[in-house]
């Protein structure tokens, strides 16, 4: 596995930026999701998006930048925000439609089920992907033995944070799921901000439908891989999503957590 990056990566570096900044850019935005559209894409990026104002075109953003000999798709599922998502969504240039019934699951299956193409690539509308992003999550699956692929994440800080801190959280994460995974399925590990598979293949498993107290990425990988082959793993840093700590801060900050995975590794 490829050590953690100890500086954020300059590909990334526009996530310094305001949502004002963002705003001001949008034509370069467009511009760069028409470049990679086309009407019979090979790869379509799902992205739900639920009251994401202040995130979705940083998300847009970085993905306008992906390098690819591919044909993309983007495709923003509107899931009832109420606030300007839409508006900004538009003026991307991005594709989207709505889904009116609320909730991660039915956003990702309308995506699925809208998508025009053969790969779906599963993203956060809160994250900021990497331009190499799409080629490493997507391309091993000109494998047929490969049902599913999988990446990991990576924090930025909104706060003081820095990137040392998460260096050193992120390196304890991958021993802890190291030990975890002994006795724990692969599958909890595929996550919805970084995972790809075949359309067909996914539509075949009935998508994102899952039993009571399951995680529907996991869900679906469980089933894909039941079917159609094994998942796989990418480890570049290169690969890796930058997703904001803000959800880490209200669970009581890094130190907390840090402290919660030490506990369980040696305690």
């Amino acid at each position: 596995m490829s050590i953690r990056p100890l500086k954020i990566p300059s590909y990334i570096e526009a996530q310094k930026y305001d949502a004002q900044w963002f705003l001001d850019h949008v034509a370069e935005i467009r511009e760069g999701i028409q470049k990679l559209h086309s009407d019979e894409p090979d790869v379509t990026v799902s992205i739900p998006a639920y009251n994401e104002e202040g995130s979705i075109l940083k998300n847009l953003w970085s993905l306008s930048k992906t390098i690819t000999n591919q044909k993309v798709e983007i495709l923003v599922v509107n899931n009832n925000s109420s606030d300007r998502t839409q508006e900004l969504i538009e003026l991307s240039g991005a594709n989207w439609i709505i889904e009116k019934e609320q909730g991660v699951r039915h956003a990702r299956n309308s995506g699925l089920a809208a998508a025009k193409g053969k790969i779906i690539l599963n993203a956060d509308a809160d994250s900021i992907y990497s331009p190499y992003w799409v080629d490493l999550l997507s391309l091993p699956l000109k494998d047929n033995s490969i049902a599913c692929t999988y990446g990991r994440f990576a924090f930025i800080s909104e706060g003081p944070s820095n990137r040392f801190n998460y260096f050193l959280y992120e390196t304890m994460g991958d021993i802890f799921k190291g030990v975890l995974q002994r006795n724990k399925d692969e599958a909890m590990y595929v996550y919805g901000c970084s995972s790809a598979y075949r359309k067909e293949q996914g539509l075949l498993v009935e998508g994102y439908n899952h039993p009571p107290n399951a995680n529907e990425d996991g869900y679906l990988a469980l089933k894909l891989r039941s079917q159609f082959g094994k998942l796989h793993k990418i480890t570049s840093n290169r690969s890796l999503v930058w997703t904001s700590d803000r959800r880490l801060m209200e669970q009581g900050g890094l130190f907390k957590a840090f402290l919660a995975r030490l506990k369980f590794l040696f305690g």
